[in-house]
């Protein structure tokens, strides 16, 4: 449930985050809601960087440029692909997760069933794909599955959410690179209001949620639960960008909520695995 939660509020603030396109550009939303995310993530955690270990320390920062990339990539498709199609193929990452992490084979169904629902999701037999936009979102998947990699070791490493009070203010600080040239001179009191707005949706609420996940399921199971992302992205495509999809793409949606509740009945992490919290 805290996934799936997780899920539906990230493809809400993925939606909502094209309306501040036309204002500082892809890379600029992605930049300010990192940026304001990260501001609150310390403001609530506090978090003593002196408790840690160097070596836990150097897996927040890996964590923190997977985001920081992820994030712009993800929104640089957005801009040239529908969002539905986006997520789909950017789920390509978790799919690859569940597949050579799984420690049953029988689960392997699931992965396979999920991806036949991101083709019917894509459609790329029809050739109308933008080719660029096709390019940031496959960067975007490999940073998805390092992300969920990483994120389920800084959980097991950092108490409560000082892990995301430490990587997502080194994901704003990666993603400035682009963001800020973007965003400079285009920063009004209205974009600092939306964009806190949308740091809340993502990714603070989300990913607070999806850490807790991580620390109570394998990574096999987490990246499979994802293939829920392309139908609710779909369904958020349709209802507030107007994307509606076609009949073979609804097929699709079903396909992979089959292949998320399958992931869900077989994938809850041993607690003898995880690192004790502090």
């Amino acid at each position: 449930m805290l996934a799936v939660t997780a899920i539906v509020i990230i493809q809400l603030g993925a939606a909502l985050s094209t309306r501040l396109f036309d204002e500082v550009g892809a890379g600029g939303t992605g930049w300010l809601r990192l940026l304001f995310g990260g501001l609150i993530f310390i403001a609530i955690a506090r978090p003593r960087l002196s408790q840690y270990s160097p070596a836990d320390l150097r897996v927040a920062l890996l964590l923190g440029l997977m985001t920081g990339t992820m994030t712009l990539f993800f929104l640089a498709a957005l801009e040239r692909i529908p969002l539905g199609t986006t997520v789909a193929i950017e789920f390509l990452g978790p799919l690859g997760v569940a597949v050579f992490r799984s420690a049953n084979r029988r689960n392997l169904i699931w992965p396979v069933l999920a991806l036949m629902g991101v083709l019917l999701l894509t459609e790329p037999w029809t050739g109308r794909i933008d080719m660029v936009g096709v390019l940031f979102a496959a960067v975007a998947a490999m940073g998805w599955a390092g992300y969920i990699l990483l994120t389920q070791v800084v959980g097991d490493r950092f108490s409560g959410i000082d892990g995301l009070a430490i990587t997502i203010p080194i994901a704003a600080i990666a993603a400035s690179v682009v963001g800020l040239p973007q965003a400079w001179g285009h920063i009004t009191p209205m974009v600092v209001v939306q964009a806190i707005g949308l740091a809340l949706l993502l990714p603070v609420i989300p990913f607070t949620l999806e850490m807790q996940a991580l620390r109570r399921l394998t990574t096999a199971a987490f990246g499979t639960l994802m293939a829920l992302e392309p139908a609710v992205a779909a369904a958020w495509g349709a209802l507030l960008l107007s994307q509606v999809p076609a009949w073979p793409q609804l097929l699709g949606v079903g396909f992979v909520v089959i292949a998320g509740i399958g992931a869900e009945r077989s994938g809850r992490r041993d607690a003898i695995t995880a690192t004790p919290m502090a």
